[in-house]
């Protein structure tokens, strides 16, 4: 079993917006991967569900036969992954399906926490809005206390991928891609 928590964070609706997940192990607590990335204009409900896209493609890169528990602040997308409310809007009827492409049948549970429960994720969340507003790209300090909400505050940045690199959604295949850092 591997804990997905996930956030996304816009300023304004639509707004500058960012995700943060992050990825423990549930007996220890210990954080085992983080990602975070700016995705530019954006509503939080997309926000939100490419915080989860990218939280459960950290998780199968680090075990793809793991079972998830994915932990959320929000209930519109635990509520829609979880089949028991239907997805309306247009624009996450392709994110869902993403995330749903990344979970393994039966293999992922969806779980709404407070958002008190959630800061890990939205530490991560709000630092990448925070380096994006200075024109550079979230990652994690090296050798920084992998998980803390108060070293993520003091992450890092660098400047933005040319076009073309990159992008909203984070990386690709099997590889960890630009914004995810790997504890240990």
């Amino acid at each position: 079993l591997l804990i997905v928590e996930a956030d996304g964070a816009a300023r304004g609706n639509p707004g500058p917006a960012a995700y943060g997940a992050v990825v423990r192990d549930p007996e220890s607590d210990a954080v085992l991967a983080e990602v975070a990335e700016a995705l530019g204009i954006a509503t939080n409900n997309v926000a939100e569900y490419r915080g989860l896209i990218a939280g459960l493609r950290a998780a199968k890169a680090i075990d793809p036969d793991a079972a998830i528990e994915a932990r959320l602040d929000s209930k519109l997308v635990v509520e829609q992954m979880s089949g028991r409310w239907k997805i309306k809007h247009p624009a996450l009827r392709p994110l869902a399906l993403e995330a749903a492409a990344l979970a393994r049948p039966g293999r992922v549970t969806y779980r709404w926490v407070p958002r008190e429960q959630n800061k890990a994720a939205d530490a991560l969340a709000n630092a990448a809005l925070d380096a994006a507003n200075r024109g550079e790209r979230w990652r994690p300090t090296p050798g920084a206390a992998v998980g803390n909400p108060d070293t993520l505050a003091r992450s890092h940045a660098e400047p933005p991928a040319p076009a073309g690199l990159g992008g909203a959604g984070g990386g690709s295949g099997g590889t960890a891609g630009p914004g995810v850092a790997a504890a240990g």
